[in-house]
């Protein structure tokens, strides 16, 4: 027999891990039948544009941005997303990600040069999701953030990202960014 203190400590700890589990977020797969259906390989082809907001950990917009991209794809099935990104204070970031076969389907491993760890790229319906660890300038050095990337495609041309970024599991801000095909 559990004592009372045990019983209580039990209880208790149920209680948390359903509440816990009761937070997490959706999941990939409930998008399946959403559309316009996304297909990387055709929304990431030739030259596209986005334009979007950095938001701090209070949710106030601390940077607006526009970007362009230029994307493309070789005979192995390997996708390359050049991008330029210039924010209103006049910094400019460049990007390079290489999207590569995964063995399983839906899913591309996604790496760029500032990508301390890289991602999974999978996507299911009209929605891609991607988690990462981007290294962003801090002071005189890098500081290691996670990017929690999701994509939804509104219209065959037009695609809204948010992302969530966070360190050591804190949100400390947040991308929201519409990327168009030209």
């Amino acid at each position: 027999m559990i004592p009372k203190a045990g019983r209580s400590f039990i209880l208790l700890l149920i209680a948390a891990l359903a509440l816990l589990s009761g937070c997490s977020g959706p999941a990939l797969t409930d998008y399946a039948e959403r559309g316009p259906k996304l297909i990387p390989e055709q929304f990431f082809n030739g030259e596209l544009t986005a334009r979007g907001v950095v938001k701090g950990f209070s949710g106030e917009v601390i940077r607006t941005f526009d970007a362009d991209i230029s994307a493309s794809w070789d005979s192995a099935g390997v996708g390359t997303l050049d991008e330029e990104f210039r924010f209103d204070d006049g910094e400019v970031q460049t990007r390079v990600w290489t999207l590569t076969p995964s063995d399983t389907a839906d899913s591309y491993h996604a790496d760029a040069g500032d990508v301390a760890e890289p991602g999974m790229l999978r996507w299911s319906g009209n929605t891609i999701h991607m988690n990462y660890v981007l290294q962003i300038a801090y002071g005189d050095g890098t500081l290691d953030v996670r990017m929690d990337d999701w994509m939804y495609l509104v219209t065959p041309d037009t695609l809204i990202n948010q992302t969530t970024m966070s360190k050591w599991g804190v949100d400390v801000g947040e991308l929201v960014l519409v990327i168009q095909r030209k």
